[in-house]
């Protein structure tokens, strides 16, 4: 990226918010007298858009690595199939009213919680290359918001910084739309991703910070960004302020709380649990943790293992804070390994590597 030691430096310490490292410790990674662990790890795969398993191997030459990177950045959308995704849509003027498009979001919305990214990317990039090309109308800018803050869930590779360029411009997309609930929406939804993850923090809280600039009346887009803020305040260690936020999401989920069971789009019970289950993990409390664990695993659809999978490592990570890490860590890896690889989600991995990193109390 042609960066000197001390701007690496300087992007891994705003990157990690809490933490420092100096230029010299980046010359002992950089020449091999040390390696870096994995707080540092997840970090370098941010700051630097690279694959955090490209960074974990264990010996990693020049030429591997930019060959592994081009074919990350390549493989997920094949030139060739946007080209004639995009002449196809053109010639067959393959146009579709607002209210088809809202059927193929609530689709999305369900496949989101069960299909792997890539298969997801797949799909979202043909009917994003379709809709470029129909935005004469704001109901379609609120269409086009929605699927791109999906599309950058799907991002592979990094710890949050490619996705985050997508949820830009799908706020700025929902901005063109002139529908608040748009607006609010994309940005909540942006900031529990990245609140959610661990990552890219200060722009997880601008994002909060704008939805409820946007509107005071509450909504899932609302609840995502006040739960985005919880868990900000819990990683930086502001246990008030985090428990204080808690009871706001509580609050706006008694009103805007879903009753749809399986969607992306929705936050029914069980999954404000899992909100909940990891900030309360984060926070050491390991009795309310569990309590909500329970809610959790109690009304979680069978058919959405993954998000069983997000309980395990909660309470691998409660393992590893109260003292046994190791515990903790073979914990985590095995419930990651019972799930089938794609399955796996950059989330899942960041939530391991939160666990791998955990201090002792």
């Amino acid at each position: 990226m042609g960066w000197s030691q001390g701007r690496l430096a300087s992007a891994l310490c705003e990157a990690s918010q809490h933490a420092t490292v100096s230029r010299e410790d980046v010359s002992r990674w950089e020449n091999g007298k040390r390696r870096p662990g994995p707080f540092w790890m997840r970090h370098l795969a941010t700051v630097l858009q690279v694959p955090l398993e490209t960074l974990e191997g264990a010996d990693v030459h020049r030429r591997d690595f930019v060959k592994s990177v081009a074919a990350t950045l390549i493989a997920p959308i094949v030139a060739s199939d946007l080209i004639e995704a995009g002449f196809a849509a053109a010639l067959t003027n393959r146009r579709l009213t607002p209210d088809k498009w809202q059927d193929k979001i609530a689709r999305y919305g369900r496949d989101y919680m069960s299909l792997g990214a890539a298969e997801m990317q797949q799909h979202l990039t043909g009917d994003l290359v379709a809709l470029q090309q129909q935005l004469e109308e704001p109901a379609l800018w609120a269409v086009a918001s929605r699927l791109m803050t999906l599309y950058g869930k799907t991002i592979p590779g990094t710890d949050g910084s490619k996705a985050v360029q997508w949820y830009r411009m799908a706020a700025t997309a929902a901005d063109r739309s002139e529908d608040d609930a748009s607006r609010v929406w994309v940005r909540g939804r942006a900031a529990i991703a990245l609140g959610y993850e661990g990552a890219c923090l200060p722009v997880a809280e601008r994002f909060a910070n704008q939805a409820l600039a946007i509107s005071d009346r509450p909504s899932l887009g609302m609840l995502n960004a006040v739960m985005s803020k919880a868990h900000i305040a819990a990683i930086r260690g502001d246990e008030r302020e985090a428990l204080r936020l808690l009871q706001q999401g509580c609050k706006v989920f008694d009103v805007a709380g879903s009753e749809e069971q399986q969607s992306d789009f929705a936050i029914p019970e069980w999954r404000m649990a899992v909100f909940a289950s990891l900030l309360l993990a984060r926070l050491g409390h390991e009795r309310a943790a569990v309590v909500e664990q329970e809610v959790a695993m109690r009304n979680l659809p069978a058919s959405l293992p993954r998000f069983a999978t997000h309980i395990d490592l909660h309470r691998g990570l409660m393992l590893a804070r109260a003292g046994d890490r190791a515990g903790g860590i073979a914990y985590g890896r095995e419930a990651l390994r019972k799930l089938p690889p794609e399955r796996h989600s950059l989330t899942l991995r960041m939530l391991l590597a939160e666990i791998e990193a955990a201090p002792a109390p």
